[in-house]
């Protein structure tokens, strides 16, 4: 099955990824990875990081002319950030020396890691949590991730996503999103991140475009930071994927780990969610019916039932708060003279909702693919697509 790791700090040398378990033979460029992750530095209240990082994997082992080996894909994405005319980070983030004349980082800001994870391993400089927990570790987690997004389009299965809310200003209702989405799952989840992407803030409507911009600029201007909700689709996946056999083999908790294991992410919900909450049974539950195949009605189930796919579209979403980092400082208390102060200011975006989408949509494949492996599994391309198309017929 497919696993992955990641290393590496936002400000040091490179970040590092390997992933394990791809099946030999599958075409790996990256051209295609790379595309993901320009997509990732896109969007409407970007910080200025995303400015002068241009990321492009760079495969070190485990492809050979192009397709995988079966043995671990390795790959690395520079930090230009640690270029020695940036800001002094190849002293600050030294991995040999004593670190002195390094100022150390005192004063934890509200909403981030810095003092949970400065109080679980005891530093007294916050800078290593700073580092390991920043959002630039999800470059690398969209170049491990893109690989089995690759396995999976080999079998027409498809991803794609786009922002429902930012701020006060989004969609009222599913059925409202349904309108403006079915157009384009029809075609493939593909055809809606293409159609999102044209959006400088990934939302289909040009109208809530529009006005999730102007908020954005509102909220620059006091100093303050976004977040919102998204949704994520995925097309052509099988009946069939996952089980109910199991608590912790279910898709649905596997999804959701994957979601809420992504930076700043602090709720999901699969199909109607939370809005089924408030209505009654026969609005929430999909009707079945017969048509060559058994199919449903409606697909507010998201695709999953019983942690089991169900051959619709999956549908998950995602909420993500607001960047803790801000112009405006909030009050906190530095770890040194246990004084309050204000908060200090890290080099951030008003709002990374447009690019999480890319993320999410990224982060979860691999627990798609472990899910249709676990079905149609072998140890090559050619092999897995064998036992697909025996299944299909």
């Amino acid at each position: 099955m497919i696993r992955y790791l990641t290393a590496g700090e936002s400000h040091g040398p490179e970040l590092i990824g390997i992933v394990e378990g791809l099946p030999a033979g599958l075409p790996l460029k990256s051209e295609e990875i790379g595309m993901h992750l320009a997509r990732r530095q896109q969007g409407y209240g970007r910080g200025g990081r995303m400015a002068f990082e241009k990321d492009a994997p760079e495969f070190v082992a485990g492809v050979r002319f192009g397709k995988t080996m079966g043995s671990p894909v390795a790959m690395k994405l520079p930090n230009r950030a640690f270029s020695k005319d940036k800001d002094g980070w190849p002293e600050v983030m030294a991995p040999e020396g004593s670190g002195e004349g390094v100022d150390p980082i005192t004063i934890p800001r509200p909403g981030h890691a810095d003092l949970a994870g400065a109080q679980k391993y005891g530093f007294d400089d916050i800078r290593p949590v700073i580092e390991r927990s920043s959002a630039r570790e999800t470059a690398v987690r969209v170049a491990c991730c893109a690989t089995s997004r690759i396995f999976l389009k080999q079998f027409g299965i498809e991803i794609g996503g786009h922002v429902l809310r930012i701020g006060a200003h989004g969609y009222e209702s599913w059925d409202q999103v349904r309108r403006e989405t079915d157009r384009f799952i029809e075609k493939g989840a593909e055809s809606l991140f293409r159609k999102a992407d044209e959006s400088e803030v990934r939302c289909l409507n040009d109208d809530l475009s529009y006005r999730m911009i102007e908020e954005i600029k509102v909220q620059r201007k006091k100093g303050s930071s976004l977040g919102g909700v998204y949704e994520i689709v995925v097309t052509g996946l099988p009946v069939g994927l996952g089980t109910y056999a199991q608590w912790d083999r279910k898709l649905e908790g596997l999804l959701a780990q994957a979601v809420m294991s992504t930076q700043a992410m602090k709720g999901v919900e699969v199909g109607l969610g939370f809005e089924s909450g408030s209505r009654p049974g026969h609005d929430v539950h999909d009707e079945i019916i017969y048509k060559d195949t058994f199919k449903r009605k409606t697909n507010r189930a998201g695709g999953l039932e019983g942690g089991i796919t169900t051959g619709m579209p999956l549908i998950i979403r995602g909420v993500m708060k607001p960047i803790p980092t801000m112009l405006t400082p909030l009050d906190t208390v530095d770890l040194h003279t246990k004084e309050t102060v204000a908060t200090r200011y890290e080099r951030s975006d008003v709002c990374a909702l447009p690019r999480a989408v890319v993320v999410v949509e990224n982060v979860i494949a691999p627990v798609l693919a472990n899910a249709f492996l676990e079905k149609f599994g072998g140890d090559s391309l050619e092999e897995i697509k064998r036992h697909y198309n025996q299944h299909a017929s």
